[in-house]
């Protein structure tokens, strides 16, 4: 149903309430996370705060982020939890390079437009060419979002007819 605001506008579903109103990362403390240009561009910005066992990676929910209901789009929040769990990742082999093998996402709750959202990830386990990782997404204190994956760890120099270098 199309629903309109005061000035007529379309309004997309109901928006809730933001569990920051008017944060800003940069005023926080957070960066921008850059290290991978390309289709991270299109979803960000993405930033980032602290190191190692504190690293986090999040972003500001924008309308573009919106699906037709007027909250975040689960696209959004598996390409987040992709990027976020491959960040820890690297981290974990030096960066090396990985492709993400499997990625499961359980959705817990609605992101609003306007909410800051963050997230954590660990490495569960490790092979010799595997990583296990899991991680939670977060607004505020109130979970939003999990992930589990799969990162596949390539040959540090691609293999003729194989560009990417997996191997």
């Amino acid at each position: 149903m199309d629903r309109r605001d005061e000035s007529g506008a379309s309004v997309r579903g109901a928006l809730l309430e933001p569990a920051r109103p008017g944060f800003d990362p940069q005023a926080a403390g957070w960066t921008v996370h850059d290290e991978e240009p390309g289709f991270a561009d299109t979803i960000g910005p993405i930033w980032q705060s602290g190191a190692n066992e504190a690293f986090r990676l999040g972003f500001l929910a924008r309308p573009a982020h919106a699906n037709r209901r007027g909250v975040v789009h689960g696209g959004m929040v598996m390409s987040f939890a992709d990027q976020l769990l491959g960040a820890v990742a690297i981290e974990a082999v030096a960066g090396r390079p990985l492709a993400t093998a499997q990625l499961d996402t359980h959705f817990i709750d609605a992101i609003a437009v306007g909410e800051f959202v963050e997230g954590t990830a660990r490495v569960e386990r490790r092979t010799r060419s595997m990583l296990f990782m899991s991680g939670s997404i977060f607004v505020g204190d109130r979970l939003v979002a999990m992930a589990h994956g799969i990162w596949k760890i390539l040959a540090t120099a691609p293999r003729p007819g194989n560009p990417d270098g997996a191997g």
